[in-house]
């Protein structure tokens, strides 16, 4: 037998991660309560006027920031608007569980916004509250709004699909418009994780039925974070979601001339988008978005139905394109 052919990824030698010492990081136990007593007191006197009990003010483990652990009434409490949408399934067995423990025991995180809590990552819980016809909720409120912004790559309460990281991505976008317009997009790039979300977000927004994961590993390929103020950056990318709002019609066009000749099958959309992706044979990144996603509109309104076989369909690999709810 010849001897395998090694991969680019193969010849690479792997970056090691340096080995984390037991021990070494952030605050021992007995630090923990180790606070100035004056420490957050105007937001302690807040929370105490807006009906809550600031219940104890410790540091964090890790970082040694401040925070307060107290009781919120539920009524002032809402989810931030940027996260992603409850499940209704995954409220209902969450109301069952809490109820028969008998038992909250579970703290939110939240940050004060004139007399009211935003919670980043506690929408489903709230719900269960709610369900439960429970008055109050303990959260770990913390100091700085900002946070608020980054503490969704904790959130761990439910994965999350193609639909709800970018729908997610682009309300916390829409937030940081609203709150720091002038800040540049790359200084959020840890937030949003991949640029391309922002953009397929938008597409989500303006079509629900909208299949991204068909177009999601050229857009990927072709996207990268603007240096450009938010403001700014998000009409690009509102633009840049037309532009692919206006390919996945055509797309659907081709689509819907296959099935007429009776081919049939769940890997038609992304049969049709590998055919005229013109990255399909390419490594590396994809280059420029509007020329990427020009050819690829032409191709499609060019694309000869006529010419695909049923042996074409059979040789298509990979993962369906996501369903269209």
């Amino acid at each position: 037998m010849p001897p395998r052919k090694k991969t680019d990824a193969a010849a690479k030698p792997r970056k090691r991660t340096a080995k984390v010492q037991p021990g070494s990081r952030g605050l021992a136990a007995s630090e923990l309560g180790q606070v100035d007593a004056s420490a957050e007191k105007e937001l302690c006197d807040a929370i105490r006027a807006d009906g809550g009990s600031p219940l104890a003010v410790y540091r964090d483990p890790l970082g040694g920031h401040v925070v307060v652990f107290a009781g919120l009434p539920l009524d002032k409490v809402e989810p931030t608007p940027y996260q992603r949408d409850v499940s209704p399934m995954h409220v209902k067995r969450l109301t069952s569980a809490i109820d028969r423990v008998g038992r909250y025991l579970d703290p939110i995180i939240a940050v004060r916004q004139d007399g009211r809590y935003w919670t980043p990552n506690g929408g489903h819980r709230l719900a269960v509250c709610r369900a439960l016809g429970m008055r109050a909720i303990v959260a770990l409120v913390l100091p700085e709004a900002s946070v608020a912004y980054q503490i969704l790559a904790l959130n761990t309460e439910k994965a999350h699909n193609l639909k709800e990281r970018a729908l997610e991505v682009i309300r916390m976008y829409r937030g940081l418009v609203g709150a720091s317009p002038d800040e540049k997009e790359t200084v959020f790039a840890p937030q949003f994780e991949e640029a391309s979300l922002a953009t397929l977000g938008i597409g989500y927004e303006k079509r629900p039925r909208y299949s991204a994961g068909a177009y999601n590993p050229v857009v990927r390929r072709v996207e990268a974070f603007l240096d450009k103020p938010l403001g700014e950056a998000l009409a690009l990318r509102e633009a840049r979601a037309d532009r692919l709002l206006e390919l996945d019609d055509q797309v659907v066009a081709v689509v819907d001339a296959l099935k007429q000749q009776g081919l049939e099958s769940p890997y038609l959309k992304s049969f049709v988008v590998a055919r005229i992706n013109p990255l399909r044979f390419t490594r590396g990144d994809g280059g420029d978005f509007d020329a990427v996603i020009g050819k690829m509109l032409e191709s499609a309104k060019k694309f000869d139905a006529g010419s695909v076989k049923k042996e074409d369909m059979a040789r298509m690999g990979g993962a369906p394109a996501e369903p269209e709810e």
